[in-house]
């Protein structure tokens, strides 16, 4: 026969059996979301894929290794790379023609390029020195050094926005060159590396990567990509010389909101608009 304190040790039992039960379960719900958090984030934070649609297209140098393009100031210039051929160039936009040139000796590799506060701003590649001229004249100012490689280069205002070629952007200081604080650019949870050319777009970093036609627009406080543009087929087959003419090349005016893109060795440069993907 059950006495009256065994009746309440069950009742006991069963209240902790059900408090265990509950809590393995809730553990349980807890660890599949912590799974699945991940590819539920970057379900909800899918960028979004836009098309160009070429608003017109001029001629642009097909000799020049275009590794930087910014324009500034009704005026556009260009960043040319490869040793013993890299060089800074201020670019009539409608003829293509070359207003300006001032030339890299070797061993320098230009690279990224940037206008801020009257100054031009050009990275190397492996030099791990920039160099800084007079917007106006192309005099050189000074140099800066940098760790590592340089391969992208564009500015929000107050800071130089640089990218090495890896997922991360680094931004330094332009009066003393520090870095002061650096992201890691992910689409979802994907780091994306090869981040090459740069331009500040409202707000937005655009990012060519490296041997691909795609240009990735990143939140620059979170270092996640909010759009693609897909640049497939921009450039026409019979335009192309090679695997090395890759899309490399973004300017941006903002007092009329046009985007220009280009790559290495284009024989055309095309003001385009970021439209939906049909």
């Amino acid at each position: 026969m059950k006495t009256p304190s065994h009746g309440r040790s069950t009742r006991r039992q069963a209240r902790r059996l059900a408090f265990a039960a509950a809590a393995f379960g809730a553990l349980l719900v807890l660890g599949i979301c912590l799974q699945l958090g991940g590819s539920g984030a970057a379900l909800r934070d899918k960028p979004k894929i836009y098309c160009p649609r070429v608003v017109r297209t001029y001629p642009h140098d097909p000799a020049a290794f275009t590794q930087g393009l910014v324009y500034a100031n009704g005026v556009l210039y260009e960043s040319t790379g490869l040793e013993g051929r890299s060089s800074l160039r201020r670019i009539d936009l409608a003829s293509g023609r070359v207003e300006r040139i001032r030339e890299l000796a070797a061993p320098h590799f230009a690279e990224g390029l940037t206008v801020l506060d009257g100054k031009i701003f050009q990275l190397t590649w492996r030099s791990r020195v920039g160099f800084i001229y007079d917007q106006a004249t192309f005099q050189l100012l000074g140099t800066f050094p940098y760790a590592g490689e340089g391969w992208g280069l564009t500015q929000d205002g107050t800071r130089l926005i640089i990218s090495d070629g890896s997922a991360t952007l680094y931004f330094l200081d332009p009066e003393t060159y520090r870095r002061v604080s650096q992201v890691q650019v992910r689409d979802g949870s994907r780091p994306v590396t090869r981040l090459n050319e740069l331009e500040f777009i409202e707000g937005r970093v655009y990012a060519n990567v490296w041997m691909t036609e795609r240009i990735a627009i990143i939140d620059p406080a979170t270092g996640l990509v909010e759009a693609w543009l897909d640049l497939h087929g921009l450039l026409r087959p019979e335009d192309r010389r090679g695997a090395e003419d890759v899309l490399n090349g973004i300017a941006f005016d903002a007092a009329s909101g046009r985007i220009w893109v280009t790559g290495k060795l284009w024989p055309k440069l095309f003001e385009i608009e970021r439209v939906p993907c049909p």
